[in-house]
């Protein structure tokens, strides 16, 4: 049984890793926190706002928490999830999909969510996966300042690496809020974008069955 799916190199180097810093995991989650309370509390001053109002006075501290620990949780190395594999001792040979699981991300370039629903199947090399285990792979990866295309390829390089094999797909359709709230503010729009591995891509009908279990009728190349 694989009991981990890689290991910290994924936040350092290549295209689709995080950018972090070297140094990224030398403070402790406490020291960020207060590092952060204290930064936000100036930007809530310069702002105008009146930090000794009952309503304001807290927001620098839960702003810090719900950062390091929440929404921002997958920058924690400890919040890696344990990921073990099974044996696929009853010899299931199709695809397994796992559809519509919730992505609640937060774009890199506005620092505003991304809200949407990943769906990802793969195809058992003789390793199957604890259906939660795809869940909170997604959610970790999704819990980082991203790009969309990047988290994507993140969830199957990570499905890869835990199950060994190359037959691994994802799409998530999310809307970005820094698309819908500001700028352009079209409200209508979403973003879908595909990381096809293994017989995913290179096979038409498998990739057409995954897009039919999906209920998506995108022509994928």
């Amino acid at each position: 049984m694989n009991e981990d799916f890689d290991n910290d190199d994924d936040l350092f180097t290549g295209s689709e890793h995080t950018p972090l810093r070297t140094d990224a995991f030398e403070k402790t989650a406490e020291e960020k926190s207060e590092i952060i309370q204290h930064h936000f509390h100036q930007i809530m001053e310069t702002l105008g706002l009146d930090m000794t109002d009952d309503s304001l006075k807290d927001s620098p501290r839960r702003v810090a928490k719900m950062y390091v620990n929440e929404i921002f949780g997958g920058l924690l190395p400890e919040n890696k999830p344990g990921i073990s594999t099974f044996s696929n001792k009853y010899k299931y040979r199709q695809m397994l999909v796992e559809k519509d699981i919730t992505v609640y991300s937060f774009c890199e370039h506005h620092f505003l969510p991304i809200i949407g629903r990943a769906h990802v199947a793969y195809i058992s090399n003789g390793d199957v996966i604890g259906l939660s285990k795809i869940n909170r792979i997604v959610d970790y990866y999704a819990k980082r300042p991203q790009v969309q295309e990047r988290l994507t390829m993140q969830i199957v390089n990570a499905l890869k690496a835990a199950l060994n094999t190359r037959d691994v797909a994802c799409i998530i359709d999310a809307k970005h809020l820094c698309v819908n709230c500001r700028g352009i503010k079209d409200t209508a729009s979403s973003t879908i974008t595909a990381e096809l591995s293994g017989i995913f891509r290179t096979n038409p009908i498998t990739r057409q069955e995954f897009l039919h279990y999906v209920g998506s009728h995108a022509k994928l190349d």
